[in-house]
């Protein structure tokens, strides 16, 4: 190890007076002095040596650690390993937020930010972390695959209504999971399973407590049946919250079907105060493309295309009156069916969530079940201010249309008063139309999972009381 050093010191000292590195401040400076020698590093400044560490790596850097007091007080430098982090993993940001408020399921739920952490000792453990599979299910298209791999490595229909709890529910998702798992090629026994499920049963009320508990009940069976040895049951809102780094905030998820507004303060659904349903998805979004294109002459194939198109040339418009006015036509080929052109249709097709009545549906626009919502957490009075309902998250992927966020926070801002409306920001879908799945990989690449964040077949069936995000 001291060649090692030796030959990266030799590589880097003419040039040490210009790199880069933070300095090491004279208390640390004193604090390192009172211990025992470095050795031939004595000599070296040592914000050098600190520069050099960060050359050799993590590894190289750990086992220093047991040469004696002085390199391992030096190398357990917490600053040292969030430089590590933040080079060696993906999403830095999200690692440390996650590492610092997520750590277990209830920290998140307190508020309580863990300061005094060893960042040496997390990277270490991360290390050490199994793979997890992730689903990221739905009413309408589910995402898969490994937690450690960058992206979902599989895309599909559910033909699952996850909103059903009639008898026939074990058997379907059985035969849901047991799909994912042949796609994936894995056996259920080989690894942990982090299920994202959408909001569902909306009320606070017994009945739907009942059919949550059902539901839950029917899943955790299903799974363990498989030989699953662990499972992690986490709803897509609060997923998607973590996604884009927060604990607190509000939640819009345009599923398949339906869109829902969940409002959720430090990890937890806020039932009690409601959560707002609006009876218009996804489904809807790509029909009103199809009824305008076929209107207008516009023959197509198969839906694909419409979702295809929709995907790639509709965008909200930030004042709908004053887009009418303008020339918005623009062109995308499709494979195997040739170049289509679009106008009004691209801003028009994303309007139904703020007018759904130009589509034929009678229900509250976005922005006013938003700001119901939003109504509802100010008249609640959880906390000492109002900070924690003001951020929106938005996730699914007709929420990625360019514009939506924008257009959003503006009608926010106009329909609520100052005192409500100060301080809203509204994020578009951090991972786009995989942001759910993305929060899934945060929590499942946890130093500490799967430890608190999932229940085992053991204590399934002896019925213990666990509390996990639901």
């Amino acid at each position: 190890m001291a060649t090692l050093l030796r030959k990266v010191w030799e590589s880097v000292s003419n040039r040490a007076s210009s790199c880069s590195s933070p300095s090491i401040d004279s208390a640390d400076r004193r604090s390192y002095s009172v211990l025992s020698s470095l050795g031939d590093f004595d000599r070296i400044p040592l914000d050098v040596v600190m520069y050099i560490l960060r050359l050799v790596g993590p590894k190289d850097a750990a086992r220093l650690s047991v040469v004696c007091e002085s390199w391992r007080s030096l190398v357990s430098d917490n600053r040292l390993w969030i430089y590590f982090l933040q080079n060696y993993c993906d999403s830095s940001d999200s690692v440390f937020f996650a590492e610092t408020n997520l750590r277990y399921p209830f920290q998140a739920y307190s508020g309580q930010i863990t300061t005094e952490l060893s960042f040496m000792r997390i990277y270490g453990e991360r290390e050490q972390v199994p793979g997890c599979i992730i689903i990221d299910g739905g009413s309408g298209y589910c995402k898969f695959g490994w937690s450690k791999y960058a992206c979902p490595s599989g895309r599909a229909a559910t033909f699952l209504e996850f909103g059903n709890i009639e008898s026939p529910m074990y058997s379907r998702l059985r035969h849901f999971f047991a799909t994912i798992y042949g796609r994936m090629q894995v056996k259920a026994s080989t690894q942990p399973i982090l299920v994202s499920l959408p909001i569902c049963h909306y009320d606070d009320t017994e009945s739907a407590k009942a059919s949550r508990r059902q539901l839950k009940e029917a899943m955790y069976t299903a799974l363990f049946d498989m030989n699953a040895p662990a499972v992690c049951a986490i709803n897509q809102a609060t997923l998607a919250l973590y996604a884009a780094r927060r604990t607190s905030g509000i939640a819009v998820n345009i599923g398949f079907q339906v869109t829902s507004i969940v409002p959720i303060l430090n990890g937890k659904v806020m039932r009690k105060i409601g959560v707002e349903v609006i009876g218009l998805g996804a489904l809807k979004v790509t029909g009103f493309l199809r009824e305008q294109m076929q209107q207008n002459n516009i023959n197509f194939e198969s839906l694909y295309t419409v979702r295809t198109l929709k995907e790639n040339l509709c965008y909200v418009a930030a004042d709908y009156e004053a887009e009418l006015s303008r020339d918005t036509q623009a062109s995308l080929e499709v494979q195997g069916e040739g170049w289509f052109t679009l106008s009004k249709e691209r801003f028009k097709t994303g309007e139904i969530l703020f007018q759904p009545r130009i589509a034929g549906v009678r229900t509250m626009g976005l922005h006013q079940a938003v700001a119901l919502c939003m109504d509802h957490c100010h008249a609640a009075e959880l906390t000492g201010d109002d900070s924690w309902f003001k951020t929106v998250v938005l996730s699914g992927g007709t929420a990625c249309l360019p514009g939506l966020a924008e257009r959003l926070e503006k009608e926010l801002r106009e329909l609520l008063p100052a005192s409500i409306s100060n301080g809203i920001r509204v994020i578009p879908p951090p991972y786009g139309a995989d942001t759910t799945w993305f929060g899934g990989k945060l929590i499942s690449n946890l130093s500490t999972f799967p430890g608190p964040w999932c229940v085992t077949k053991k204590q399934f069936k002896r019925k213990s009381r666990f509390n996990l995000a639901w």
